[in-house]
């Protein structure tokens, strides 16, 4: 019966030590932060052919209009929409990186869109990637404006 107990302790000390490491090691984060890159420049020179790369089939992303769009068709077809009726420079900064496993992480990003005509519109994006046979890849987006401050 001890070495069950010895066992089953042991295991359990394992999961918990486990869980405890939500920061990627540096490989994880040079790898994310190029994927975020990546999306970044895919989106900037609206190439559909890198974004169907770097998205899963099954990626869903909510934009800060409150649309859904559903699977790599959609994300891509309404990325593109968005690109030509928000002209702007787009960029991407990430600012954490949370590891839920080694093959998957949530990474939080700010996000700024430089308008044509000198203003800047500051949003958040999150996004949850996946690794699969060692290639990270882009399974969700949330894009959020800040609420408005003040009373």
């Amino acid at each position: 019966m001890k070495p069950i107990l010895l066992l089953l302790f042991m295991v359990t000390c394992v999961s918990f030590l486990r869980a405890q490491h939500s920061l990627p090691d540096e490989r994880q984060k040079k790898d994310i932060s190029h994927l975020i890159d990546q999306y970044s420049r895919a989106r900037e020179n609206r190439d559909t052919v890198l974004l169907k790369n770097i998205l899963t089939a099954d990626v869903d992303q909510l934009v800060s209009t409150g649309e859904w769009r559903d699977g790599v068709a959609a994300s891509v077809k309404g990325m593109q929409n968005s690109s030509a009726g928000r002209p702007g420079t787009r960029t991407l900064t990430v600012d954490k990186i949370k590891m839920l496993d080694p093959t998957t992480a949530i990474v939080d990003c700010r996000y700024e869109i430089q308008n044509p005509n000198g203003t800047a519109r500051k949003m958040w994006s999150t996004f949850v990637v996946v690794s699969r046979k060692g290639t990270w890849r882009i399974a969700a987006i949330r894009n959020m404006l800040p609420a408005p401050q003040g009373g």
